[in-house]
């Protein structure tokens, strides 16, 4: 639901109509892995609303939250999950 309200934003859009914002998050949301939360780490974040993201990236053992709010992460390395930027994401994977 997060991801639907920045990118449905018009700085975030870069010019794309909202059908292609609703496709591209429906082809993300068909390859995405559920995982459940049995757990609560809270607070250990600045925004109360990121809480859920590191409980999440922990529960699917992921190596990385991926966002360009990476000071809202910062007590993420004290659980092994580093933070980095859409781009630098891309340069890790390539």
């Amino acid at each position: 639901m997060e991801y639907e309200a920045v990118l449905k934003r018009e700085q975030h859009r870069m010019g794309r109509d909202l059908a292609t914002v609703d496709r591209f998050l429906n082809a993300l949301a068909a390859k995405a892995n559920r995982h459940s939360i049995f757990y609560l780490l809270r607070p250990h974040l600045t925004d109360p609303d990121d809480e859920f993201i590191l409980e999440l990236a922990l529960a699917s053992g992921s190596h990385y939250i991926v966002s360009h709010n990476r000071g809202d992460f910062r007590d993420a390395a004290r659980f092994g999950v580093g933070v980095v930027t859409p781009a630098e994401f891309l340069n890790i994977i390539r």
